[in-house]
Order: C-alpha cells, then structure tokens, then sequence
C-alpha cells in the first residue's frame, strides 16, 4: 500500500522532510552550547581553575567517542527511535528499552530544567531594561507560556521547530562570541595568557572534576538521530551532523573558557561568579544596549533546548507507541502536520509543569537547570553507555572491523562510568542526593514494566526497537 493510499491519520511521519542544515540545527538546538557557555564555565574554573580549556578539550574527546559509536548506527540504520532502535540491533529488546526509557528520561530532565533556564533569564532581560517582577506567579506563568509556545513548535511540525531553533542559537552564539572576541582582543588584556597555557596551579584531579561537568555541557548532541525517517538522505546527513556538531561545539567551549578565564582575571575568582557574561560586558564596557541583548540570546538559547528534546520525546515515545510499548494511540501522527503529537502531548507538559511547580515553591530557575538537568543527564549518560557496547557487538555479529571502534567504545563507557561515579561518590546532600534516587526510582519502575510486558504480552517485548527503521538499500 502506498503512502498516499493510507489513512491521513495513519499516514506516519514526514519522509524526507529536513535538510542537512536543519538535521545540524535540532542536534546544535539540544546541546544548547550558548546556554552552557553562560553557567558551565565558571563552574568548571572553582575546580579546574586555569586548566578549565584543557577540561572541555578532553570532554569532546570522550563525546566525539560516542558519537562516533552512535555514527556507526546511523550510516547504516535510519530510526525514529533514536538510540532505543540502535540499541536493540547488538543488546536485544531489554538493551532497547533500558536505552529507550534512559534517553526519555534525559529529553525530560533536560528540556524542564532548561524551561527554568529560559524564566531566570528572560527575567534578568526584562530586569536590565529596567523591568523588575518579583513574583512567584508570574514566574509560574512565563514558564507555562513558554513551554506551551514550546510544545506548539514541536507538534507544528519539525521542519518549523528545527529552524526556529536554529535562528535562536545562531544569534545567542553570534551575540556571545562577539563578546567573547572584545574581551579577548579588544580589551586590552592579553591574548596569550600563560597561566593557562601553562596549567598554572591545575591539578589532574581538577581537571577531572572539570570534565565532569564539560560532558555534561553536551548532553543531547546526537538528537539528531531521532530523525532517521524525516531526514533527507539520513545515511549521510545524520552521522555528519552528530559527529561535526560535536566537534565544533568543542572548539567553541575550549575557546569559550579560554576567553573567559582570562578576561575574568582582573575582576576576581570566575569559580564565585554567578553571571560571569554580565559582570564581563560591563567590564568590557560593551554598550548599554548589549547586556539585555545578551539575555535576551541566553533565554533564546534555553527555549531552543526546550523544544528539541520534547521533538526526541514524541518520536521515541511514537516507536513505543506502535510497538506497543505504551497505548498504541500514542504511535499516531497528526492528519496534516505529520508530527507525532499525541505522543508530544502525552509527555511534554509534565515537563513543563514540573518547572512550573518548582517555580510556585520559590524554587531559583537556575538551580532547576542545575538539579532537573542532572537527572536528565543521568539518563543520557547510561544511554550513551548501552549504545556502545551495543555497537561493538552489532558490528562485529556483522563482520565489521573498526580500527577505532574499540578504543571509542572504552572512552565511551568509562567516560560517562566516571562521569556518573563522580556525582554519586561521596554521597550528594540535598536536594542532588533526592535526584539521584529519583532516577533509580524512575528506572525501576520502567524495567518492572517490562517485566510485567514479558509476561502478559511477550510479543510486545519481542518487538521492542525494531519498527519505523530503514537501511541504506531502502533510501
């Protein structure tokens, strides 16, 4: 039967809808690296001080690791399922749903703790025009204003939801990277400093606590395969986008710290600052209009990194849907649009309704980017874990020899083993000590789950990951 022959409800997603540059745009939109440049940097100095470059540089490597493992899925499968169908080719169906339910678990954390993100700075916008609103309501409100615009986005189609966070993140890095080049270039201070590129005072710990939070600063980077069937020539223009995004998101981050390691030198401890991009601009002596157009490029940079993760959401959510996995009314398109709304609006507004909450407790919006995105991050990491070793083994079940394939697939699995280790070993105080049981609580009840489906309806569990994939002969 053909694709126009179906029903219009029933007609699945959009094939061939989204060109190279907006694949790149939803993987760049879901790393948010505007958004991480303005809180990461300072918190990866208080432990890696002059050494926080070489920290982002080694993260990228531990990420361009895993990408590089998850590339090897994508030229050769092409998913709605993202990690969750990868997995299932070398792990089987329980690898699938672990990796399914880990990496929901991320586009949730992610996209509700941006959501805060995206209210802390919208006020501080609105503050630097003279507009000041100490409210708890009105806090409640923006947030659910804004992740309705963001859901709307999503369920408008991906093609509009891909380019708008494009533009968004264009101009939050355009707006910060020039900043960036003023204050080293053209503030007068040194261009080489020789502290940092003598690691002056660092320490190999520090430096590793740092990489901690630089791995964290890419959570989501290969979003993009969640488009596998919606891409335009997927084999090729989802491992490029995976690979180079990360790659060039890297550069900016070992530039970003850099820059501000050394322009912060004169004004005190970076570690102690809370909007180091703020307190730099006035420093600089940028233009009175440059500090609301700066938080204004940061809030822009959190919506976009509300909307991608919630377009990963739908899709995965769709693939379970019609596996059977979760209601089967859930792996259903919209009749025009194409977009998997029902799954989208299944999820997405409990994200935004739990920032919403945590808002109404009096809850700062930057400490739910700290808190809810380390939960999601939990998931991404055993995500990123699982599809390795799942890799290893799919490749070599197909006789395929990677020189690098093994030593990606270890930097993979101990990077974010360490990653994980470092937050949970001493035991966190609170409130990061409840977020580390709500994700085991979280990941419980979903393998209780398929315990339960194994049993009562074991040719669900059979099937887990293996819908909505094409392959190379089929493109």
């Amino acid at each position: 039967m053909s694709e126009t022959t179906l029903p219009r409800q029933d007609r699945g997603l959009r094939k061939g809808a989204m060109s190279g540059g907006e694949v790149v745009a939803q993987a760049i939109a879901n790393i948010a690296p505007s958004a991480v440049i303005a809180f990461t940097v300072a918190a990866i100095y208080a432990s890696a001080g002059n050494a926080s470059w070489l920290s982002f540089a080694l993260a990228t490597v531990v990420i361009l690791a895993v990408g590089y493992c998850i590339s090897q899925f994508a030229k050769r499968r092409a998913s709605a399922g993202s990690l969750y169908n990868y997995a299932a080719q070398g792990l089987g169906p329980f690898g699938a749903f672990v990796t399914g339910i880990a990496l929901l678990i991320g586009c949730f954390g992610i996209a509700s703790g941006s959501l805060g993100g995206a209210v802390y700075h919208f006020n501080a916008f609105l503050s630097s025009i003279g507009i000041t609103i100490q409210n708890t309501a009105w806090n409640v409100a923006l947030a659910l204003v804004i992740g309705a615009l963001a859901i709307l986005f999503t369920v408008w189609g991906i093609r509009l939801s891909a380019r708008v966070s494009l533009i968004l993140e264009i101009v939050s890095i355009a707006i910060i990277t020039i900043m960036l080049f003023v204050v080293l270039f053209a503030s007068g201070g040194p261009v080489v400093d020789d502290a940092q590129l003598s690691l002056s005072g660092a320490t190999p710990h520090g430096v590793a606590l740092g990489m901690v939070l630089g791995i964290l600063g890419f959570v989501g980077f290969s979003s993009a395969d969640a488009l596998g069937r919606e891409a335009r020539n997927p084999f090729k223009a989802i491992p490029r986008a995976i690979m180079w995004s990360a790659f060039g998101v890297g550069l900016l981050y070992v530039f970003a710290a850099y820059t501000q390691v050394a322009g912060y030198r004169v004004l005190g401890d970076l570690g102690a600052s809370g909007n180091p991009l703020d307190e730099l601009a006035v420093a600089t002596g940028m233009p009175g209009w440059f500090r609301p157009v700066l938080s204004l490029g940061i809030t822009a940079s959190f919506f976009a990194v509300v909307v991608a993760p919630i377009n990963v959401i739908g899709r995965i959510v769709f693939v379970m849907g019609k596996e059977g996995v979760v209601s089967r009314s859930l792996g259903r398109t919209h009749h025009n649009q194409r977009t998997p709304h029902r799954a989208i609006l299944a999820i997405a507004p409990f994200a935004v309704l739990l920032t919403a909450l945590l808002l109404g407790l009096g809850v700062d919006g930057m400490s739910i980017v700290v808190n809810v995105d380390t939960y999601g991050t939990y998931g991404y990491m055993v995500a990123y874990a699982v599809v390795a070793v799942a890799a290893l083994i799919y490749l070599r079940r197909e006789g395929v020899r990677l020189p690098l394939l093994w030593p990606a697939v270890l930097v993979s699995v101990v990077g974010m083993a360490y990653v994980f280790y470092v937050n949970v070993v001493p035991w966190p105080s609170w409130p990061l000590n409840f977020v580390v049981i709500a994700f085991f609580v979280t990941m419980a009840v979903a393998v209780a789950w398929y315990a339960y489906l194994k049993v009562a309806r074991p040719a669900v569990t059979q099937a887990i990951g293996t819908t909505e994939t094409d392959f190379p002969e089929m493109a």
